[in-house]
């Protein structure tokens, strides 16, 4: 499984390269595409794997002013 990362920023919000390292530490890896960023979980996830992750993403951007989508394949 997959978690795929849509990113998007704001003019008046923090720094792409610090939201990078941010979500670099959460293990996502950079794309050039549809998405921003890819999170490879190596094997199945459960749903209550994503959701935690989610609230995980939520939690490192808050106050980021940058909105976020996520979506696991």
């Amino acid at each position: 499984m997959k978690t795929y990362l849509t990113i998007w920023f704001n003019s008046e919000g923090a720094k792409v390269s610090h939201i990078s390292e941010m979500l670099l530490s959460l293990g996502f890896q950079p794309l050039t595409g549809s998405y921003d960023y890819v999170y490879d979980w190596g094997n199945n996830a459960s749903v209550e794997e994503v959701i935690w992750f989610g609230d995980k993403i939520q939690e490192v951007l808050k106050g980021t002013n940058v909105l976020f989508k996520i979506e696991t394949i």
